[in-house]
């Protein structure tokens, strides 16, 4: 049986890639002093797996790692220890044994902020709302595997529910998106609103992964 690591991705640390933060953990399980599982064959290495890898860029407070914690440790210990050794921005928050598949994980519970520097222009709400309230919106994906470069996405079945709160220079999207076959980027959201109405257009958009979730919309762990 896997073991999970919850932990969250903030500040400075939402930059590193994601092949980096695989290396960082490795690194940073050795320096803990953590023995965990290795893989097999010629070079074996330290195994870590993260699901649903963010976007370089994006933050996150509900970060999945699988790995294999080998006995000597207990799993109370690992948070403190681990978050010792890793970089500002990274935090563990509970280490824990896998009771669930992650092809359960079904949504993510993504907050963007729409940032206006001189204001944020009323039509914002009245958009966003006619935009996802939409029948459908097709927008397109670029795709290495097509021979166009990209495929065509329709957003709307893909988003599970979403709030709006507005402020004086900020527009923020409170949404549940589709987490995996096929998984809704919400950067795609940002690109369909940009599209459908360009004057609208922020300044500027931040992308937060708040949790992760199952079919029923409870926290996946």
């Amino acid at each position: 049986m896997a073991d999970r690591l919850l932990f969250s991705k903030t500040g400075r640390a939402k930059y590193i890639s994601h092949l980096d933060l695989m290396r960082t953990f490795q690194r940073a399980f050795a320096r803990a002093g953590i023995p965990i599982k290795h893989t097999e064959g010629f070079h074996p290495h330290p195994f870590v797996s993260i699901a649903l890898p963010l976007s370089v860029g994006y933050s996150s407070q509900c970060e999945i790692l699988e790995f294999g914690l080998l006995e000597g440790t207990p799993y109370e210990a690992v948070p403190a220890r681990l978050t010792a050794a890793m970089p500002e921005g990274i935090v563990i928050h509970q280490c824990y044994p896998a009771q669930r598949k992650l092809k359960e994980l079904t949504y993510l519970n993504y907050i963007m902020n729409f940032e206006y520097s001189e204001g944020r222009p009323q039509e914002t709400e009245p958009a966003m709302q006619e935009l996802l309230r939409r029948d459908s919106l097709v927008i397109q994906k670029k795709s290495n595997k097509s021979k166009k470069g990209y495929t065509e996405v329709d957003l709307i079945p893909l988003i599970r529910s979403f709030n709006l709160e507005c402020q004086s220079d900020t527009l923020t999207l409170d949404a549940v998106v589709q987490a995996q076959n096929p998984g809704l980027n919400p950067e795609l959201i940002r690109a369909a609103f940009c599209q459908a109405y360009p004057d609208l257009a922020p300044d500027f958009v931040t992308f937060h992964r708040r949790e992760v979730l199952d079919g029923e919309g409870k926290a996946f762990r």
